[in-house]
């Protein structure tokens, strides 16, 4: 009876492995392999240690059983064996160093801010293409600088080229993942994160936010197309067909927290877009990261410098309840303070530098 009822629980749990995706053992990327032989080489070099302490943990147990009925090797004074101790220390020990060898040329060979060669690949490889990523709400953008498109929850690489890309995110950090290529790293607003990673052959890989980031993140995810060089040049036509064009305007109404968005394309990117989003400034009047670090390092804004605060806020405008709807205040207030800026006026680095000479 018991054995019955097993039956169908252990059909279903291999029923449901059968969908899962061995990607990160079966890779399509030179640095999804090379991860992969770290993986490998670390499991084995461990399961030197781990397979005799298992075995040991059984043999041990029954060997020297109280009842058993040989007693003759028992040793009631026995206290120590130095070739015991050279096995037990000696092992662990060669095992560790090699593993820190491994792990010291792995970590430098697979540096997410290192470029990719062609000598370190082993092959002759095409020319990088440079793709700058946004992780949104619930949703990831792709701006390709040089080809003057964008898309949303598709990236479209060229095979055996390098994939150069700059991550930032426009609210929380999250992770950005393509198991199949390799690699993973955090977007974070007002930062900027950098990975390189390849494709080895053509396919579609399934792409994804792989950290918690808020009631959308379980559809926060995107197909990798990777393609020859004249079906990604078709892929950038496509693109350039679009009727929407990535301005500011556009990306302020795309930042809106949404959930399972569709792909969409725009024909055209400004030019700042990017740089912008990283600096928290995308927004009309706002003062960007650098500008405002300047600006502190020259000793901030003073007294007059309150009614300026609605140009430094971020966050209270993208805050958002557990469902993912909007409950920021106003981006500007009603009135501005007295002493402040115009509204709509940018705070100048060159007028705070004036101003922090004339106090000298």
């Amino acid at each position: 009876m018991r054995l019955s009822f097993k039956i169908p629980i252990l059909l279903g749990a291999v029923a449901s492995l059968s969908a899962c995706q061995y990607d990160v053992l079966a890779p399509s990327g030179w640095v999804a392999a090379e991860q992969r032989d770290l993986l490998v080489i670390s499991t084995l070099l461990m399961l030197i240690v781990i397979i005799p302490v298992i075995f040991m943990a059984v043999w041990f147990p029954l060997r020297y059983r109280a009842d058993r009925s040989d007693l003759s090797d028992y040793a009631p004074t026995w206290a120590h064996s130095t070739r015991l101790e050279y096995v037990l220390w000696g092992v662990p020990i060669v095992i560790v160093a090699i593993l820190g060898v491994y792990t010291y040329i792995y970590t430098y060979r697979l540096d997410p801010y290192r470029q990719l060669d062609a000598a370190e690949i082993g092959r002759e490889i095409g020319e990088p293409i440079e793709v700058d990523v946004v992780s949104l709400d619930w949703k990831w953008l792709f701006i390709y600088p040089k080809q003057g498109v964008a898309s949303v929850n598709e990236l479209a690489v060229p095979a055996n080229r390098p994939i150069n890309l700059r991550l930032t995110s426009s609210t929380v950090m999250t992770t950005f993942s393509v198991p199949a290529l390799g690699g993973m790293i955090y977007t974070m607003a007002g930062m900027e994160t950098k990975l390189h990673l390849i494709a080895d052959e053509e396919g579609t890989y399934f792409g994804q936010a792989a950290h918690y980031s808020g009631p959308g993140f379980s559809e926060m995810h995107f197909q990798t197309l990777a393609m020859n060089d004249a079906d990604f040049d078709q892929w950038v036509e496509k693109a350039r067909a679009s009727n929407d064009e990535l301005s500011r305007e556009a990306y302020l109404e795309l930042e809106v927290p949404t959930m399972a968005n569709d792909v969409q394309y725009y024909s055209g990117v400004d030019a700042t877009l990017f740089d912008r989003i990283r600096g928290l400034c995308v927004d009309e009047g706002k003062v960007c990261m650098d500008q405002m670090m300047m600006q502190d390092e020259m000793g901030g804004g003073g007294l007059e410098g309150i009614a300026d605060k609605h140009k430094y806020q971020y966050d209270e405008q993208r805050a958002i309840d557990g469902f993912g709807n909007p409950i920021g205040v106003p981006a500007t207030p009603s009135a501005p303070a007295h002493g402040g800026h115009a509204e709509g006026d940018t705070l100048s680095m060159n007028s705070h530098e004036g101003a922090a000479h004339d106090g000298l």
